[in-house]
């Protein structure tokens, strides 16, 4: 097992559970792995897959992930094809060939062209496992529910003795049981990795409208000159006047929805993938088909409708360990349209209740890791230091005055006001709403004038955290004060809130990239951290040329991590260069000579 972590995926050890996993799958036996994505859940079927006999049957949602992942293993020297409508027939006919005669160890596949095959192709190979990649999708609890998941089932009815092996990075305990009993998985084990993701920090920010958010996206970005990232937005159109306030700034972006045709998604994607473009907007839609390791931030321009989902879309930062960042924008208005969606879907209890869990997660005021964790089951003892709140612990003050404020108006107005309005009033606003009700005579007009309107709507966000007045969802999203805001309105009870601070960005030089670090522990004891940013860079341009004659993305070639390490450790033979994490027997011949080059020339000039 060694042997082949080395040769075809360049490891010398593996990571938490995935020995036990692979043992566990070769012994014939069924499974369900969950994994945080970059947790290394794909060697937990691949690599089984090239120690078992015959050919593994990956089942994977989308053609661009198929094509990611055979592009990865063919890039490591290993035998793989993915069987999908994009190819043409003279494909699919040397597909099905190379399959019947046992020359292909991974074969990806769709769900419905699987369900097509199941009484032909499949029937006339030898099948050594079966991998159901993304698993939540075939839960109706899951965030990525596809009906075409559902007949999965047949599986085991049509080959009763090979070991069916479910993974995914997200599922709740409900989501787990269905994908266990949807699958009709016999006797599996279940294999719970740890959710943490160390590298990612995690940041919240509240109340931001439109203006503010552009601001600070824009430093945002500036501090990450050069990287890639990813923006998820909640509609189309706002991915589309994200991109493009973002290509006035000179900065490559894309956009990519639904709405779009399937070629304009595959050359998005395909943009992104080889670095033409910088950073894609996108709706939920996108991501679950990439495997790009060197995505250094996500932002959430809007709030997730539940924590599987703000997970899933972190997760695609980060994904080769190297330091990467989270940004979220969470205010009242996204809350009040998600609690709509919620109301109106066919779920209504459970989409609400997710709703409220990620809710409770943009408002926390304590280690937002933590409550991730907790989430998942997996309780920690200690603050991870990598999250907003860690790093400004927030502070409190008496904020009596500035919710009474807020309450009188909205009681002054028989309680027939949404937060719009509210604020217009608190600010003296003479909209035409405001006019139009007459509301400019009340005696909490212009009462709220010298709190900023942003932060007025964070103000209002805490008010609802505190339970100080409510959201009639119903009715046109009146605000109700409770009891507990009654008692603070006629000064039987006092409120905290917390200091709001606004954090001005320093200014970056654009265009200049800024290192990363490679983590300390992934360098050979008593190895100073000493890396040569210089030949870093050299190092990423001979990829980039490589990958381009290759037609492929630069990471496939070699990842960030490994480059960060060979300008770290600078190998200066080829055999040196086969040492290092990540590069295989395969890599080593086809790449090693040239790099070692490189990197002689540069430590000869030292």
């Amino acid at each position: 097992m060694l042997h082949t972590l080395k040769t075809y995926f360049g490891y010398d050890s593996f990571r938490p559970l995935q020995e036990e996993i692979i043992r566990h799958v070769l012994s014939g036996q069924d499974a369900l792995v969950l994994m945080p994505t970059g947790g290394g859940k794909s060697v937990c079927y691949q690599l089984p897959a090239l120690l078992r006999e015959g050919t593994a049957v990956v089942v994977s949602p989308l053609i661009s992930l198929m094509k990611d992942q055979v592009e990865a293993l063919c890039a490591n020297g290993i035998a793989a094809g993915a069987l999908h409508s994009n190819n043409d027939e003279t494909e699919n006919a040397a597909l099905r060939r190379a399959c019947m005669e046992g020359r292909l160890k991974l074969l990806y596949i769709s769900p419905e062209k699987l369900l097509a095959e199941v009484n032909y192709l499949l029937r006339d190979m030898q099948i050594s496992l079966f991998a159901i990649d993304e698993a939540h999708c075939i839960s109706q609890w899951g965030h990525d529910f596809r009906p075409e998941y559902t007949q999965m089932g047949i599986l085991h009815d049509f080959f009763p003795t090979v070991p069916i092996v479910a993974l995914t990075a997200t599922a709740d305990k409900i989501t787990r049981e269905d994908i266990v009993k949807q699958l009709g998985l016999r006797q599996p084990r279940i294999f719970i990795s740890s959710f943490d993701r160390p590298n990612l920090s995690l940041t919240v920010k509240r109340g931001y409208q439109q203006r503010e958010k552009s601001k600070a996206i824009l430093e945002f970005i500036g501090r990450h000159a050069g990287e890639s990232g990813i923006i998820y937005c909640m509609s189309r159109s706002k991915t589309e006047s994200v991109a493009l306030m973002l290509q006035k700034q000179g900065i490559r972006a894309t956009i990519y929805h639904a709405g779009l045709s399937a070629t304009q998604r595959d050359r998005a994607q395909d943009d992104f993938i080889n670095d033409r473009v910088q950073v894609v907007c996108a709706t939920i839609a996108f991501g679950m088909g990439i495997d790009k390791s060197n995505v250094r931030w996500v932002i959430h321009y809007n709030l997730p409708k539940s924590i599987e989902s703000f997970y899933q879309e972190i997760g695609r930062a980060g994904r080769d360990g190297l330091p990467s960042d989270t940004l979220l924008f969470y205010s009242l208005s996204d809350l009040i349209l998600l609690t709509k969606f919620a109301a109106d879907s066919g779920q209504q209890s459970i989409n609400l209740e997710k709703l409220q869990r990620i809710q409770q997660y943009a408002e926390a005021d304590i280690c937002r890791r933590r409550i991730l964790l907790n989430y998942f089951g997996e309780q920690r003892t200690h603050d991870c230091g990598n999250c907003d709140v860690c790093k400004n612990p927030p502070e409190r003050f008496d904020g009596t005055i500035i919710v009474q404020k807020a309450l009188s108006a909205i009681a002054r107005t028989e309680q027939q006001i949404a937060t719009k309005v509210l604020v217009d009033i608190l600010r003296g606003n003479l909209t035409q709403e405001v006019t139009e009700k007459g509301y400019q005579r009340l005696k909490t007009f212009g009462a709220g004038r010298e709190v900023p309107a942003r932060d007025w709507q964070d103000y209002l966000l805490q008010m609802l955290q505190l339970g100080y007045f409510e959201v009639a969802y119903n009715e046109h999203n009146r605000l109700k004060i409770t009891p507990a805001g009654s008692d603070v309105l006629f000064g039987r009870a006092r409120a905290q809130l917390v200091v709001i601070r606004r954090e001005e960005a320093q200014p970056t030089a654009r265009g200049r990239r800024q290192k990363t670090p490679v983590p300390q522990h992934e360098l050979p004891l008593g190895l100073p951290n000493a890396e040569n940013s210089e030949l870093f860079e050299a190092l990423r341009q001979l990829r980039k040329r490589l990958a381009d004659e290759e037609a492929l993305p630069a990471y496939i070639v070699l990842s960030d991590k490994v480059l960060h390490l060979l300008s770290t450790i600078r190998p200066t033979d080829v055999e040196a260069f086969g040492n290092i994490s990540g590069i295989g027997e395969f890599k080593k011949k086809k790449y090693g000579k040239e790099f070692v080059a490189l990197i002689r020339r540069f430590t000869t000039a030292d």
